[in-house]
């Protein structure tokens, strides 16, 4: 398995950003994605009674939002060391292409995928 130096600088930023967002929000999972421009988009878990989506989820929802047309990368720093197909999706969907990297809270990468 990797670990954290055998990403990229840019893929490595990502893992920063994801993981300090979970920690600033005390949330579960922190995700963190790059557009095909260079832009970064962090976001958090959303847990309300209405509106349910997994920190990748929303990263990506906050990057369609801002106008990003594609995605070169992403983050996920989570607890679990389950991988939710429905994160590899929506990823897949606007970033052809992209890898995933999957981190621990402590930054230690335990995988990262390729579409």
């Amino acid at each position: 398995m990797p670990d954290g130096t055998d990403l990229d600088s840019e893929d490595a930023k990502l893992v920063t950003l994801a993981r300090a967002a979970r920690i600033r929000n005390n949330a579960a999972e922190g995700a963190a994605v790059r557009d095909d421009t260079g832009r970064t988009y962090v976001a958090t878990t959303v847990s309300l009674s209405s509106l349910s989506l997994s920190a990748l989820q929303a990263a990506v929802v906050v990057a369609v939002a801002s106008g990003a047309g594609g995605l070169e990368a992403a983050a996920i720093v989570s607890s679990e060391a389950v991988v939710h197909g429905d994160d590899l999706a929506v990823v897949a969907e606007i970033g052809p292409g992209a890898s995933v990297v999957f981190a621990d809270p402590d930054g230690l990468v335990h995988g990262v995928v390729a579409h």
